[in-house]
């Protein structure tokens, strides 16, 4: 695959998970190796964010996590799932899209938080975001997902990692679970016809903004045309032309929430190799893991266990 494809991919290839991993370059290849020590640091973060879950008093949360760097795209988070207490798989497993290499075709899956927060790309640092809704809309939401035929009512049969938000040719990762809410807050069973073409209607009327992306030349785009899993052609032709394309991403799944649900909350969690932040509210974190006024700092050294507020 040349390098200046590269760029491309990353800004694109939003869904990673599973047994398959959608990677840099191929997607389905085998993800790095990671060295003990790093694995140690994120399976110390997972349980902080296993511990804000248990505290939140919620059943459901909308959980993201940053997977792949885009931040030459304006972005931090890749990649979203629905974290269920009652998971059948495991207590607060994360109900995702995944693309099933060996079967060429996309799946749902369910995943621990350990496992969930290892799939990012870069084990020195890490960045997850959990929001819970409103204890009705967050009842909504639960049963939506664990209602199996609803779920996989709402799966296309096709992927593409850069799937047009309104369409239903393909999908990806983040745009079935913006799917999922539309039908549980819509409150659809997935019957009576296009279980997709019905959750994209309700997003519409209630001004669900997808993305955008923005590809930074139209060589890139056009490139893009010959990387496996990448397609432009269930796009606009006018979104094509101004390289800005309407994808489903975490940032606006999440502004979506929070417009639609004052009330939601959101915690926000970060590590680097010294630390872990746990930052509540709306505000983000910056891309540098850099505390606010008033968030909890955990250190990650060896002499250095108890956790500060604030300091950072």
């Amino acid at each position: 695959m040349p390098g200046r494809l590269r760029p491309l991919i990353a800004a694109l290839a939003f869904c990673a998970g599973g047994s398959a991993w959608a990677g840099i370059p191929t997607f389905c290849e085998r993800g790095k190796e990671i060295s003990a020590a790093d694995q140690d640091r994120v399976l110390r973060f997972a349980g902080v964010v296993k511990r804000e879950l248990e505290r939140s008093g919620s059943k459901v949360a909308l959980v993201s996590r940053a997977g792949l760097d885009l931040s030459r795209f304006g972005l931090l988070y890749s990649h979203a799932g629905i974290a269920l207490k009652d998971n059948p798989g495991s207590p607060w497993g994360v109900r995702q899209l995944y693309y099933a290499c060996d079967e060429s075709r996309p799946r749902l899956f369910d995943q621990g938080v350990a496992g969930f927060a290892l799939g990012a790309e870069a084990p020195g640092s890490g960045h997850m975001s959990l929001v819970f809704p409103p204890d009705e809309d967050g009842a909504l939401l639960e049963r939506a997902a664990l209602d199996k035929p609803l779920a996989l009512s709402l799966l296309a049969g096709r992927y593409s990692a850069n799937a047009y938000a309104f369409g239903t040719r393909y999908q990806n990762c983040n745009q079935w679970v913006i799917e999922l809410l539309a039908s549980a807050w819509g409150r659809m069973d997935g019957g009576g016809g296009d279980a997709r073409a019905q959750a994209q209607s309700w997003l519409r009327d209630q001004g669900y903004a997808a993305g955008p992306v923005k590809v930074p030349s139209h060589a890139m785009m056009f490139a893009g045309q010959f990387v496996p899993l990448l397609h432009v052609d269930d796009h606009p032709l006018d979104d094509v032309y101004a390289l800005a394309l309407q994808v489903s991403v975490p940032a606006a799944i999440e502004a979506f929430v929070q417009r639609r649900l004052p009330a939601a909350r959101r915690v926000e969690l970060c590590h680097d190799k010294g630390r872990i932040v746990v930052h509540r509210g709306w505000e983000p974190l910056g891309a540098d893991c850099r505390p606010m006024p008033g968030d909890e700092v955990i250190s990650l050294e060896p002499d250095q266990v108890e956790a500060q507020v604030g300091q950072p």
